[in-house]
């Protein structure tokens, strides 16, 4: 019987080695996030009021950020830096979706999204839900974010995680991009992957 239980043991932990292998050659300049329990996909709706979810991308990579129109540093600075991504890598940039989530479904409406976003790149495509759905997709992408109060009920901030992730063309999370992490960096990842 103790032979029996060690063996099964020992099977057991030869099945959980193997769980945490790189499976390929690929090296990456964000935080490799590869088989992530969390960010597996959303229900929202796009700037042009279609409904989207992960499965619409398959095929590309997808870079996903949340934020807010309203953001005064932020956002704009990623979705700027986003664009100079796509123009770094040429035709290439085809078989890239980036996506901007707003975590202020209260003002970030259809027609203030459809304008916002692709004032950065045509291609790119913003996201809304309510604010039930907001908090779900939040919930599980591990994304922070809060109101913060301004001078009015109008007029208010929202503190969010400024971090992005980086999918691979099957719509599996591959990478976690911090803020500020820099253009190369992202375009170095995005060619691994495509």
């Amino acid at each position: 019987m103790k032979k029996l239980f060690a063996l099964a043991v020992l099977a057991v932990s030869m099945i959980m080695a193997g769980c945490g292998e790189k499976t390929s050659s690929q090296s990456f300049q964000n935080v490799d996030i590869t088989g992530a329990a969390f960010a597996k996909d959303f229900a929202l709706t796009d700037h042009t009021g279609k409904p989207r979810t992960m499965a619409d991308f398959r095929g590309k990579v997808v870079v996903m950020f949340f934020g807010f129109t309203q953001c005064p540093d932020v956002c704009p600075t990623t979705m700027a830096e986003m664009a100079g991504v796509m123009k770094a890598l040429g035709p290439r940039a085809d078989q890239v979706q980036v996506l901007f989530v707003t975590v202020d479904p209260e003002r970030d409406t259809q027609p203030l999204l459809a304008q916002y976003v692709p004032t950065f790149d045509p291609r790119f495509i913003g996201l809304y839900g309510t604010p039930a759905q907001t908090a779900a997709v939040a919930k599980e992408f591990k994304i922070f974010y809060a109101k913060v109060p301004g001078t009015d009920a109008v007029n208010y901030s929202v503190d969010h995680t400024a971090a992005s992730y980086i999918f691979d063309k099957h719509g599996k999370v591959r990478l976690m991009v911090p803020h500020a992490k820099g253009q190369a960096a992202i375009v170095h990842d995005i060619e691994q992957l495509l």
